[in-house]
């Protein structure tokens, strides 16, 4: 396992799905009125899903694509429970081989859902088998090799493909124009995840209070999955404690022993904004110092550390490095500084302002 994925699956508030999220299947919503949050994406989901069943027809292949933990495979599977049809799922770096592919393909049955996860890390020479797959509902496959070769086609019975991306920008044209209905999740709002994380409360058998549940929301950075893992961890030191009831002030407590701040922030997060603030004042850095002086790889603070506060407005990426966002020390707890020319040129640039 790459050292990047061990500290993603060490952090609370890791946005990727871990061992440890497990418990999380029984929490997952089963039916598309129970999935909360995503309005747009669950009613057009409606009606796509009604009408291929007045048809009796395979819906059309589907493109879910976003940020991880927002519930792309949640919908897959509800998408199968409400057509009615059975589901298969693999993901993108398991199917290495022609043959692969060909087996889950000739496995489906009528207007059954395949779901792949991770669709762009798919291998080319995969994905170029299952263009007529998608199109044509056709296997062209090479049987042997050399002079014996031959071409075999194989027909396939009208499936869905539901792909789920992290990364739509690495979908290749050709796959994402095959897909009839592309999909955008977004961020939660606390308020939706205020929701989830009561609904999930009651599933688990614990007793929060509305303003318990707001707490865990808040912190959880507009994702379900972070919310739900959270939300376990809270109820443990909840019964640990002797609590019968989570309110804002046992949440509150449970969370900063985690390490999860106000805004969501872990001790990671906040300690990659102490050095810019301490060791270089605010910034300009660059990443590869930032590297060395946290003793982090480069592809851990970018891939990692970075979004978010830069989501958050905590932190610019300029032309010569990082920079602290007014937000950035506000959130420190420190006064905003007087910059120069110099630096507020660069964060304008970083805007794409003039300076």
């Amino acid at each position: 396992m790459k050292e990047i994925d061990k500290i993603k699956q060490a952090r609370p508030v890791a946005p990727e799905q871990t061992q440890a999220d497990a418990p999380d299947a029984a929490l997952r919503p089963q039916k598309l009125e129970d999935f909360v949050g995503q309005e747009g994406v669950r009613a057009n989901l409606r009606v796509f899903v009604d009408a291929a069943k007045a048809r009796g027809e395979a819906l059309d292949h589907v493109l879910f694509h976003g940020p991880p933990g927002l519930g792309k495979t949640t919908l897959a599977q509800i998408v199968a429970r409400e057509l009615g049809v059975g589901f298969r799922a693999t993901s993108g770096p398991v199917i290495q081989r022609a043959g692969d592919l060909a087996a889950l393909l000739t496995n489906l049955q009528p207007r059954d859902v395949l779901f792949i996860d991770e669709i762009h890390r798919l291998n080319p020479a995969v994905e170029e088998i299952l263009y007529p797959a998608m199109e044509d509902f056709q296997l062209d496959l090479i049987i042997g090799e050399g002079p014996a070769a031959r071409s075999v086609r194989i027909d396939l019975e009208r499936f869905t493909l539901v792909g789920a991306t992290t990364r739509s920008g690495l979908i290749t044209t050709p796959l994402r124009e095959r897909f009839g209905i592309p999909l955008r999740l977004d961020f939660y709002t606390p308020k939706e995840l205020q929701s989830i994380v009561a609904r999930g409360a009651g599933l688990l058998g614990a007793s929060f209070t509305t303003e318990g549940a707001a707490e865990v929301a808040r912190r959880s950075r507009g994702t379900p999955r972070v919310a739900g893992r959270l939300l376990r961890r809270v109820r443990d030191f909840a019964a640990v404690a002797g609590g019968t009831e989570v309110d804002a002030k046992a949440a509150d407590l449970a969370l900063n022993r985690l390490g999860v701040d106000k805004l969501g922030l872990d001790m990671m997060d906040r300690r990659y904004l102490g050095v810019i603030a301490d060791n270089y004042n605010g910034g300009p850095v660059g990443v590869e110092t930032l590297a060395a002086a946290l003793s982090e790889q480069r592809d851990t603070i970018e891939e990692v550390i970075e979004p978010f506060l830069i989501q958050q407005g905590l932190l610019q990426r300029t032309p010569r490095g990082r920079m602290l966002a007014d937000g950035g020390w506000r959130h420190l707890g420190r006064p905003v500084p007087k910059r120069d020319t110099a630096q507020l040129e660069l964060l304008a640039a970083a805007e794409g302002l003039e300076p």
